[in-house]
């Protein structure tokens, strides 16, 4: 993979304005020479609809510059802008409809411009129209198929979640998360595989930190609507990695927390409640794909520490499941503090490619 170099595109000083008239010549957002990675909505008022961390936006063209007409439901979602699938700038939509330079002054030739979401659904939706080529930049159909999948279903740890916060207070601040550095991420990257991140952070399996948990949103198409659900036909990955519990873990200690209660009663699960749990959660995944591998994995945060019973009730699961295509990964306790940084992302990544490389053919 290329040397990546970082930069920042602040509002203020990009060529970001009101639209006006710019988006005579725009590129439409359902032209089939964009290309889409993961769970979007296609609105027929005229945009595509962005939710999910590590969806993707992508073109090609022959030229020097192009722009994108985006707005942002808060203002407080964050893109990397990647040209030529090497150097990345960071964007931040306004909640005002705008036109922003993605790339200028690039030497002549064919080019790739991808916008990626690093940041969670919480943040709000963005609301892409289109590209807009600069004068002289022509659009080019150059697909390049991929040949594998993977979809992921996490929390704070899959949608890496202050990876870039080295304060060592996880910063809620959302220009810290970049799902662009999460193991989920660079294992899609390795295998060069169309990628899929269904997750959030705070999310579990029985319980989470607020009223949702996946069971009730991995089939949802916007997550925040009930009555969205996503077709499946869609997307069909030949690897599946579930890596939950960590907030579960938790929370059924706290049996005065008000999404405790909601869940359980007064009375904490016990070891049949949460091993019925987790396979009914692969149940639902193995009805929706049931050829796609499926690896329950956990870590790297204190589930895994030694003595902790959660690795032995997947096994328990998994041993039940008596499926040949599901399998196991447990990532040791990193020793340190929060969420992990992009160091940790890493070699959790490099645990789970060594895994598929040794384990999987797909």
């Amino acid at each position: 993979m290329k040397k990546t170099t970082f930069g920042i595109l602040i509002l203020l000083i990009l060529s970001g304005t009101a639209c006006r008239n710019e988006n005579r010549k725009l590129i439409a957002f359902d032209d089939e020479r964009i290309e889409y990675m993961g769970r979007i909505g296609m609105n027929e008022q005229g945009f595509a609809e962005i939710y999910w961390p590590g969806s993707s936006i992508k073109i090609n063209f022959e030229g020097t510059s192009i722009k994108a007409l985006l707005k942002d439901e808060n203002g407080d979602n964050y893109f990397n802008v990647i040209i030529d699938e090497d150097s990345i700038l960071i964007l931040r939509p306004d909640t005002v409809q705008k036109i922003y330079t993605l790339a200028a002054g690039l030497a002549p030739g064919l080019h790739t411009i991808e916008l990626f979401k690093r940041t969670e659904w919480n943040r709000g939706k963005t609301w892409f129209y289109g590209f807009k080529p600069g004068r002289k930049t022509k659009v080019v159909n150059h697909r390049s198929p991929k040949e594998r999948s993977i979809e992921f279903y996490g929390n704070s740890i899959t949608t890496a979640y202050a990876v870039e916060d080295y304060s060592g207070n996880d910063s809620p601040d959302s220009i810290y998360t970049n799902n662009y550095r999460s193991y989920a991420n660079l294992t899609a990257r390795h295998f060069n595989a169309e990628y899929s991140c269904i997750a959030r952070g705070g999310i579990g399996i029985m319980v989470s930190w607020y009223s949702l948990i996946m069971p009730e949103m991995y089939n949802r198409l916007d997550p925040v609507d009930e009555y969205s659900i996503w077709d499946f036909s869609k997307f069909t990955p030949g690897v599946v990695v579930v890596n939950l519990f960590q907030n579960d873990s938790w929370i059924v200690q706290m049996n005065d927390y008000e999404e405790f209660q909601h869940r359980f009663g007064t009375e904490a699960p016990d070891e049949d409640f949460i091993i019925d749990s987790y396979s009914g959660f692969l149940h639902l995944l193995r009805a929706k794909y049931p050829e796609a591998h499926i690896i329950c994995m956990l870590g790297n945060m204190d589930i895994t520490r030694e003595g902790s019973p959660w690795p032995g009730y997947i096994k328990k699961t998994i041993a039940g499941m008596e499926d040949e295509k599901m399998y196991t990964l447990f990532v040791s306790f990193k020793q340190t503090p929060g969420h992990p940084r992009i160091e940790e992302q890493a070699e959790m990544a490099n645990k789970l490619i060594d895994f598929i490389e040794e384990k999987i053919a797909w």
